[in-house]
């Protein structure tokens, strides 16, 4: 397999298969994206994991762990660019901020942005 390949299988793993999401629910997506006049799409997938422990004399005094994830989307019109972020990773979420994003893309900007629910997260 090679680097691209191995990326890929990585982002798919990670992000894409434990939100049920697949390559052809993104080609939707850009799809939709780019049915609206736009030049240029794109989606930013984010997920980080970190986990910290305050050791005191050798005695574990506290610890924490936390998951930060969400997914962006960009869309250029011309001269213009619009972005949107929800914090969860599914395809609704997904469709908001197309939808969102895609506006930038009406005459004479008459259009007026649409909200992008914030998710619940992951509940641990």
């Amino acid at each position: 397999m090679n680097a691209p390949e191995q990326l890929f299988s990585t982002a798919q793993s990670f992000l894409l298969a434990p939100h049920d999401l697949e390559t052809g629910k993104l080609a939707g997506v850009f799809g939709s994206l780019l049915s609206h006049r736009l030049d240029y799409a794109d989606l930013y997938f984010q997920y980080s994991r970190s986990e910290g422990w305050s050791l005191e004399e050798g005695i574990v005094k506290s610890g924490s762990f936390s998951i930060d994830q969400g997914v962006g989307v960009r869309a250029i019109a011309g001269e213009k660019t619009a972005f949107a972020y929800s914090d969860e990773i599914s395809l609704p979420a997904l469709e908001d901020a197309a939808k969102a994003t895609r506006a930038i893309a009406a005459r004479g900007g008459n259009r007026h942005p649409v909200a992008v629910r914030k998710g619940a997260g992951l509940r641990l």
